[in-house]
C-alpha cells in the first residue's frame, strides 16, 4: 500500500523553475507548469489555475457523515450494504472508487473488482451508481469501464482513509 503524502506548494511557478533547474531539462517554463498540472490530474496549467482562482476554501470534513458511512464497511474495509439515505449511499462509493484500477476493464472485470470490495453481490447496482455520480465512465455496450480521475472533497478523503486503513 502506498502512503499518500500531500504536497502543498505556495507558488507553482517558483516550484517549476526550481524543479526544471534540478532535473537539467531544456523544457520551457510553461511546459514544466503544464507537466506539473497534468501530474496532479489537471488537463493543463490553465485548467489548474482556473479551478483555484477565486475558489473558496474547502469546508472541513463532516466527521459525523464519515462515521456513519464507515459503519457500512467491515474490519477488512469491504462494503457491507447500502444505506437508505442517498447522500450516505453516494459517500460510500468513494472508498470503492479509490481502490478500483485505473485502466480499462470490461464489465466482467469491473464486476469482479467491485465484488472483491464488498460482502454482498450487487456489482451492477454499484456500477450504475458510480457511472451516475461521475466516478466511472463506460461504453454503451459495457465493454470499457474506466475510473474517472476526480478530486474527492475533505469528507470523501476522510472516509477513504478510514476504510482503506482497515483493509488487509
Amino acid at each position: 500500500m502506498r502512503t499518500e503524502i500531500p504536497l502543498d506548494v505556495a507558488d507553482i511557478g517558483r516550484f517549476a523553475k526550481s524543479l526544471r533547474g534540478q532535473i537539467e531539462t531544456d523544457a520551457s517554463h510553461q511546459t514544466m507548469l503544464n507537466a506539473l498540472a497534468r501530474a496532479a490530474g489537471w488537463r493543463n496549467y490553465q485548467h489548474l489555475r482556473a479551478a483555484h482562482e477565486g475558489a473558496a476554501p474547502e469546508p472541513p470534513a463532516d466527521l459525523r457523515a464519515v462515521t456513519r458511512a464507515a459503519a457500512r464497511f467491515d474490519a477488512d474495509g469491504r462494503f457491507t450494504g447500502w444505506p437508505v439515505k442517498r447522500s450516505l449511499r453516494t459517500l460510500c462509493l468513494w472508498p470503492i472508487w479509490a481502490r478500483l484500477p485505473q485502466g480499462p476493464l470490461d464489465e466482467r472485470g469491473i464486476s469482479a473488482a467491485i465484488h472483491d470490495l464488498c460482502t454482498f453481490r450487487d456489482a451492477a447496482g454499484i456500477r450504475r451508481e458510480m457511472v451516475g455520480e461521475g466516478l466511472l465512465t463506460r461504453n454503451r455496450d459495457g465493454s470499457d469501464y474506466r475510473r474517472l480521475n476526480r478530486a474527492p472533497d475533505q469528507t470523501q478523503r476522510a472516509l477513504i482513509r478510514a476504510v482503506i486503513g482497515r483493509g488487509p
